[in-house]
């Protein structure tokens, strides 16, 4: 498994930097959001080091799709029972920061804000 010691979220995935873990697997682990913006807020990521979806190709379709089949079972699980975002910043212009792909998975509000206003 592929890692860069550089990574935040590489450094979760090995144990050096602790987290609250929602779900870990042998590919996949979701864990609290370290400074949250809605009551549930938690990330998905794969434990191989991947940039972010600029990275992908036909090689990572199944952990891909095991993240996003995941995201409702663990927003329920969670307390997002009424439904949740799902968020993946994608490079510079995306908002990504931490260059480790990752889904953000909010909920738990009454309806949450737009994401992007319409002007």
């Amino acid at each position: 498994m592929s890692s860069d010691p550089d990574c935040i979220f590489c450094r979760i995935v090995s144990g050096t930097i602790p987290c609250r873990k929602v779900h870990e697997d042998a590919e996949i682990l979701a864990f609290h959001d370290a400074h949250p913006l809605a009551p549930v807020h938690f990330l998905i990521i794969p434990k191989h080091h991947v940039a972010s979806l600029l990275e992908c190709d036909d090689s990572h379709r199944d952990v891909l799709g095991r993240i996003l089949a995941l995201a409702g079972r663990l927003a329920v699980a969670q307390g997002a029972d009424d439904g949740f975002r799902t968020i993946i910043n994608t490079g510079r212009v995306g908002g990504q920061e931490v260059y480790h792909l990752h889904a953000h998975i909010l909920g738990g509000h009454e309806r949450l804000p737009r994401m992007l206003s319409r002007t």
